[in-house]
């Protein structure tokens, strides 16, 4: 009984935190972490006799946050991206992750420190972008293509920088680093090569006209390839995006409709557990920190959008919307500082990756909602001056 009230309030507080950000039109992810912070370790609603679950539940929304990304682009997609955005895909990288790479150097960390916490400034959360996209009814736009192709590129960059990452935890010495690169790099080489080569036979055998069967089908399948990818010492999630990308067609399809549900459960979850790894008490000192570096890399995802958009050939206002919609970042961030904290690397960057997201988790939305009437100040300020 004290379970199923425990995590049936952890649920409810969930769903609250779920309407509130909705009436606010802000992503809920700022008040997921903010839930894992208040039922944390000390708090008087600590939820400790259902840690194990939350745990575990974890795991498998990293899981499922991962595979349905893979869902979203067969390899031939991604390949195609790689090639007619690759300059905006070095702008990005460059721009947004050297930030973090610095800041990662001023704080006096490591070398692999240096290469999470850069991770966590470079890629933008494409689940709250596409959301903030359709709430303001921007899917049609002409500047959306530009930006869809910038997260295409930072998803692709992510299916080889986990694992290389993930590598770099547990290497003792410069040959184990480099045999789990090349075990990393040839895992992403050989699902792309199903993908390219065996996509739709895969998807056929795995399709089915029941949902029932469609779940247990692909669910057990990344689950297993999960639970084998954590065996060679790559991160779970890593295995699940290679089973995503693997499937297309029919498959991918109907597997997005049965495993969307499942994936808001359980990535609720994972945001919630990342917030009670969290310590209250060193949150506030990572604040002045994490302010600056979202500061900085605010500015340079705006400046990335911004230059995407006007290769395309988008004027100011667009331009403007593809920059600030980029800002936010989420739930890959945070899947690198709990692969940081997992790995026993720098404690410090758990605390200041919470507090960098849920800073821009929530100026990002706020800011592409002033992109228009910043836009239409800076034309009429342009017009006065002529």
């Amino acid at each position: 009984a004290t379970v199923l009230v425990g995590l049936g309030a952890g649920l409810l507080l969930l769903g609250v935190a779920g309407r509130l950000a909705g009436r606010l039109r802000l992503s809920p992810i700022p008040l997921y972490l903010a839930a894992g912070l208040l039922v944390g370790e000390g708090s008087p609603l600590e939820l400790a006799h259902v840690r194990d679950f939350i745990e575990t539940g974890a795991q498998i929304g990293i899981i499922l946050l991962l595979l349905m990304l893979g869902l979203e682009y067969s390899g031939r997609e991604l390949v195609a991206g790689l090639r007619s955005n690759r300059a905006a895909g070095v702008v990005d990288l460059v721009a947004n992750a050297t930030p973090g790479v610095l800041a990662a150097w001023l704080l006096g960390w490591g070398a692999t420190a240096a290469v999470f916490l850069g991770g966590i400034t470079y890629i933008s959360s494409s689940g709250i972008v596409s959301k903030v996209l359709a709430e303001l009814g921007r899917i049609g736009n002409r500047e959306t293509p530009s930006v869809l192709s910038v997260l295409i590129i930072e998803d692709l960059v992510m299916a080889i920088y986990l694992p290389v990452a993930a590598g770099l935890l547990v290497a003792t010495g410069l040959v184990d680093t480099l045999v789990d690169i090349g075990i990393a790099a040839a895992a992403v080489t050989v699902a792309f090569a199903v993908t390219l080569l065996w996509g739709e036979h895969l998807s056929r055998a795995v399709f089915n006209p029941s949902n029932e069967l469609l779940l247990l089908t692909i669910m057990g399948g990344a689950l297993v390839v999960a639970g084998a990818a954590e065996e060679i010492h790559a991160p779970a999630a890593v295995g699940a995006l290679l089973v995503g990308i693997a499937l297309s067609g029919s498959a991918a399809d109907a597997a997005k409709v049965v495993l969307t549900p499942l994936r808001d459960l359980f990535a609720a979850v994972f945001f919630v557990f990342f917030g009670l790894q969290i310590d209250l008490g060193s949150l506030v000192p990572a604040l002045p920190a994490a302010a600056a570096l979202a500061a900085v890399t605010a500015l340079t995802k705006v400046f990335t959008g911004a230059w995407a958009a006007r290769r395309a050939g988008i004027g100011l206002p667009g331009r403007l919307r593809a920059g600030t919609v980029l800002i936010v970042r989420g739930e890959f961030s945070i899947i690198l500082a709990g692969l940081a904290l997992a790995g026993g690397l720098e404690p410090d960057i758990g605390p200041l990756a919470a507090a960098y997201v849920l800073m821009l988790a929530t100026l990002g939305p706020l800011a592409t909602r002033l992109a228009d009437p910043l836009a239409f100040a800076l034309e009429r300020n342009r017009a006065v001056r002529r």
